[in-house]
């Protein structure tokens, strides 16, 4: 059974900085992503990585937000710097096995206010 648990989300001011979490169970992925949602708004991709290591980012989040992997570990991040009102959503993680079926997180809550 593939799990996908996330962690990290939090409320951050406005500049600051989080780090949100994926550890992942129960197979082999090919690509991870980041995806998130705002109240009233559509689901969006943020950042993605293949099993290559080859990354995308959304227009909006390039040179804030960096997405890495632990193989060992199973776990892929998501480092978001330089945070602002416009990036608070439900962040989910997102991974896709070789046989291009898709998994999901729970998802966690990033709200960025002073």
């Amino acid at each position: 059974q593939v799990q996908l648990v996330e962690s990290g989300g939090g409320l951050v001011q406005p500049g600051g900085s989080l780090r949100l979490s994926c550890a992942a169970s129960g197979s082999v992925f090919s690509v991870w992503g980041w995806y998130r949602q705002a109240p009233g708004k559509q689901r969006e991709l943020v950042a993605t990585m293949t099993s290559g290591g080859l990354t995308n980012y959304a227009d909006s989040v390039k040179g804030r937000f960096t997405i890495s992997r632990d193989n060992a570990k199973n776990t892929v991040y998501l480092q978001m710097n330089s945070l602002k009102p416009d990036d608070t959503a439900v962040y989910y993680c997102n991974a896709r096995d070789f046989t291009f079926t898709n998994y999901w997180g729970q998802g966690t809550q990033v709200t960025v206010s002073s």
